[in-house]
This record gives C-alpha cells, sequence and structure tokens, in this order.
C-alpha cells in the first residue's frame, strides 16, 4: 500500500511539472496564443479561366497510321510543313472549304492548314479566312535528256522478204482440127463400136456353145 501511495506522488509531481513547464512557456511568449488564433483578414483573389476557343483533336486512325500531314496550305498539293500525332490538339483559328487552319509554331506566321476530315472540331467554328497564294516548288523537275536516251529503244526495221510471182500455170489445149479419122475415111468410133459389138456377139456364141 505504501508503494501505491509513493506511485500516485510520483504521477501528482509529474503531472504538476508539466503544467509549470507550459505555463512558463507562456509567460515567456506571451504572442504565442495570439499568433495561433490570429485568422487571414485579406481577400483570396479569385481564379477566372479564359475560354479557349476552338481547336482541334486528331482523329484515331488505322494501326499503321499515327499521325496526319500538316500543309502550308488547304490543298493535297501545297507543301508539308509537319504532322500531328494521334489526339494531339492544336488551336483552330480558320477554315477554308474542308480544310481548318491551326496555330502551328515554326511556320511563317505560326499558322497551317489540317484536312478537317482527319480531325475533330470543339469548342464551336472558326472564322471563314481566305487561303494563302500558292506556294512555288522549291525544285523544278527536269528530265535529263542524256539519261532519257538511255532509256529509249529505237526498233530496229526488218525488210519484207521480196515476192517472187510463181510461173503462169500451162493449160493444156485441144485442138479441134485433130483429125479422129481412121485410115481409109472410117471414124475412128465406128472402129471401136464395131469391135465391141464382136465381142458381145463371139460372147455369146460362147456362152450358147457352153450349154
Amino acid at each position: 500500500m505504501a508503494f501505491l501511495k509513493q506511485y500516485r506522488w510520483l504521477r501528482l509531481l509529474l503531472f504538476l511539472f508539466i503544467l509549470l513547464f507550459l505555463l512558463g512557456l507562456s509567460l515567456l511568449n506571451p504572442e504565442m496564443e495570439t499568433v495561433i488564433a490570429q485568422q487571414p483578414t485579406g481577400e483570396l483573389p479569385t481564379v477566372t479561366s479564359t475560354p479557349r476557343g476552338p481547336y482541334v483533336v486528331v482523329n484515331p486512325l488505322t494501326a499503321t497510321d499515327t499521325q496526319i500531314n500538316v500543309r502550308a496550305g488547304p490543298s493535297a498539293l501545297t507543301e508539308k510543313v509537319g504532322v500531328l500525332l494521334i489526339n494531339q490538339e492544336a488551336n483552330a483559328i480558320g477554315r477554308y472549304g474542308d480544310w481548318i487552319q491551326i496555330e502551328y509554331p515554326g511556320t511563317p506566321g505560326g499558322k497551317a492548314w489540317v484536312y478537317g476530315n482527319l480531325v475533330t472540331l470543339y469548342g464551336g467554328t472558326p472564322p471563314l479566312v481566305e487561303p494563302p497564294p500558292t506556294s512555288t516548288p522549291n525544285v523544278t523537275k527536269t528530265i535529263d535528256p542524256t539519261l532519257a536516251a538511255q532509256f529509249l529503244i529505237t526498233p530496229e526495221s526488218t525488210r519484207l522478204p521480196t515476192f517472187t510471182e510463181p510461173a503462169p500455170l500451162e493449160i493444156p489445149t485441144f485442138d479441134a482440127n485433130v483429125d479422129n479419122t481412121a485410115v481409109g475415111g472410117v471414124p475412128m468410133g465406128l472402129i471401136i463400136v464395131g469391135l465391141g459389138a464382136l465381142g458381145i456377139f463371139l460372147g455369146a456364141i460362147a456362152l450358147i456353145s457352153g450349154r
């Protein structure tokens, strides 16, 4: 029991020591509580955002196409000045036909063009603008005549064989004045008929005799 009473006295002394320590701190720095409890009296500035305006986002393309061309004018025949990747954004400042003019740093005037079917327009419709003058290609394509001559093949003329006319056909002719009569003025046809009749007569006699 004496130990418990002594332990209670120790706790009481420790509590009093802490209380005196805090009281001493408040006496050494009397403005401490005032600083902690002080609330700001100034007004915080209100932050307002400025509307962005029209802008474009590159549409998802095929698996092989990951970017679109950025050109100097609203035509596929104008000079290519850069590219935009899929889902990349750019501020839209004008339009002409199916093309949209965008802000594109690094180009003359910081402007360029993209084809409208390849992007999605947000934030309204940009105003209609006049296209820039058509740019002249930096390099004019010419054909080297010496190089072109190496690929020109002139066909060699082939002489046709000489046509030789065949010899004329010899058509036999019969002389109507040929004498077909036998010696003595007897026609040859009559002699042949007579011999035939004689043969038939002899054959008939042989046939009768055989019976």
